[in-house]
């Protein structure tokens, strides 16, 4: 078809099955998020382009945003992360809130990035934060809520970990190694591209920051050791504490970690696939400058964000997706155009005692019907017949296991729930 409209590049079109994930990863974010006690917010789609320039860093302000300016002249970005909204927010009502804040949301996100495995342009987030506590009991809270997730979606310890870091941990490993505060950021950049490029493009960019030999040298040695959490003053504890959440076996040390947003100040981590098929699955950390950066008092913070999109190809190249029901179960047929109304009635009776049904809108051949309904995913077919309609019955058929069988209406009700709280 020549002349049918593509949609725009790096977005997604959700048809009913794509749907079906994508609410169903809602779901899960939203009972971890409940399960510890998080509050459902959001922001607006639309922000002041300032808001993202006051701290995200020039490659997401600069060459990742949509940004254009309005009919009023004002600059404006569609929302490429959500974390400088929350800082906008609280700054916004700061003394009128009860800290802490345990806040979640989900939502979509536009970057202007290379379309590619795992990665688009359009994209939908969850988003959790911790606001006002700062401690490596709060850090390791949101650990345990990542480990949850990871839990929850049917993910193993040894399919996917969460790696943490600490950044000021590596900002005095550093300084030892010579390397003065002003220098840091583009540092961490360095670091945080080290598992995205070849070994001797790695080098050479490091040298064009003007790192010399051994400087480099003692980096990879940095990035490399697996005991260096135990010379911070905060990792410790941070680690003690995920273990009281139960949480050890997706949790563990990543030296190589930094995280490449501009505002991170602390302990810091990423999910990623054991065995690196995919881009990293979600990332967070600490940002205790945030809320100042757009106006408000200092207040500190912890959180993470996860996209839908890795996890989505994750999950279903492991076969742990479930079978999602995307159309209705119960599925009701026209027997005929003098039951029609008859038909119609049962299913509104169904409906508003809380059962999901499709009605056929045609008295078209039963076996028509029943491949449609086999089409959509029901379960269960209903035949309201004259001869149901005289004996105030129902032919009830199960399209999982064959059995078809009639019943007195007054008993549907009751079996449809039966036989749906079964599958």
């Amino acid at each position: 078809m020549p002349n049918l409209i593509q949609p725009v590049r790096g977005t997604q079109d959700y048809y009913p099955e794509e749907m079906a994930v994508r609410t169903w990863l809602y779901a899960k974010m939203r009972e971890v998020s409940e399960a510890f006690g998080y509050e459902e917010y959001d922001g607006p789609f639309l922000e002041r382009f300032e808001l993202y320039a006051a701290k995200s860093g020039a490659e997401l302000v600069e060459k990742q945003s949509y940004v254009f300016e309005d009919r009023g002249g004002e600059k404006v970005a569609l929302r490429p992360e959500l974390t400088p909204t929350l800082a906008r927010m609280v700054a916004a009502r700061q003394r009128q809130l009860s800290y802490p804040l345990r806040w979640w949301s989900f939502g979509p996100f536009w970057r202007y990035e290379r379309p590619q495995k795992g990665r688009s342009r359009e994209f939908f987030q969850w988003n959790i934060d911790l606001i006002g506590e700062d401690s490596p009991e709060a850090d390791a809270e949101l650990a345990a809520v990542a480990a949850g997730f990871l839990r929850s979606v049917g993910l193993r310890p040894n399919e996917a970990q969460v790696l943490v870091n600490n950044r000021q941990l590596m900002q005095t490993e550093l300084e030892a190694l010579g390397i003065p505060a002003a220098r840091h950021k583009d540092v961490f950049g360095l670091i945080d591209r080290k598992d995205k490029m070849a070994a001797a493009a790695w080098a050479e960019y490091g040298k064009e920051l003007g790192l010399g030999g051994g400087e480099l040298a003692g980096i990879e040695k940095l990035i490399s050791d697996q005991d260096l959490w135990k010379k911070s003053p905060t990792l410790p504890r941070f680690f003690e504490a995920v273990a009281a959440h139960s949480a050890s076996d997706y949790v563990s040390y990543g030296p190589h970690i930094i995280r490449g947003l501009d505002y991170y100040t602390g302990t810091v981590f990423e999910a990623w696939d054991t065995a690196g098929e995919f881009r990293a699955i979600f990332g967070g950390g600490r940002y205790n400058d945030l809320v100042n950066a757009v106006g408000g008092e200092p207040v500190p913070a912890v959180g993470f964000a996860v996209g839908n999109v890795v996890i989505s190809l994750m999950l279903r190249a492991l076969g742990r997706l479930p079978e999602l029901q995307a159309g209705a179960p119960v599925y009701v047929t026209i027997f005929g155009e003098e039951q029609m109304t008859a038909s119609l009635a049962l299913a509104a009776e169904l409906r508003a005692a809380g059962v999901q049904v499709a009605s056929h809108l045609n008295a078209d051949k039963l076996q028509k019907q029943f491949k449609q309904a086999d089409r959509l995913g029901a379960q269960v077919v209903l035949v309201l017949g004259p001869e149901e309609l005289a004996q105030k019955q129902v032919s009830l058929k199960d399209l999982r296991s064959g059995e078809q069988r009639s019943l007195p209406r007054a008993e549907l009700l009751a079996e449809l729930q039966r036989i749906l709280a079964a599958a």
